[in-house]
């Protein structure tokens, strides 16, 4: 499989998530040696827990598959730009490369914190020897699951503002 195979699955993952819940759409992949060890959708609101967005309940499922905390050599998809949560954790599971679909200009601002802090940017500084980091795979694609920058998204979906 190619990345952007993986990255169709997590889109797929998004597309479930959405209609699973009133969770942001988000889906995430995370591959191992060219094999998919976890896949997951944001389940914030389903689970009334604000730390499970995709990219985290993929490394849980990762981990739990697995049985250890780190994942050398894996690959994270995601059909967004990593928050700075997801960003941090997955430099703590070691993981190798991240690839996203959507960037931040792509989207509406809501999906990121509220200040103008770019995690990725400082994972490229501060990291840039432990991760490599990918932007724009399928990105056209990906931002169509998520409000435009344009857009006047209903005020109770607008977490971040």
């Amino acid at each position: 499989m190619t990345d952007k195979d993986y990255m169709r699955l997590a889109i797929e993952m998004a597309r479930q998530g959405d209609c699973a819940s009133k969770c942001s759409p988000i889906g995430c992949v995370l591959v191992l040696d060219g094999a998919v060890i976890a896949q997951a959708h944001n389940e914030v609101e389903h689970r009334c827990d604000p730390t499970a967005h995709a990219e985290i309940l993929a490394m849980r499922q990762a981990g739990a598959h697995l049985r250890r905390s780190r994942f050398p050599g894996a690959v994270l998809y995601s059909t967004l730009q990593p928050c700075g949560m997801c960003s941090m954790a997955s430099i703590w599971a070691g993981i190798s490369r991240i690839v996203y679909g959507a960037e931040r200009h792509q989207v509406h601002q809501m999906y990121f914190e509220d200040r103008d802090l770019d995690t990725v940017d400082f994972l490229r500084d501060a990291y840039k020897d432990d991760v490599q980091i990918e932007a724009g795979l399928l990105g056209e694609e990906c931002a169509a699951l998520y409000y435009g920058p344009q857009d006047d998204p209903p005020a109770d979906e607008q977490a971040n503002l």
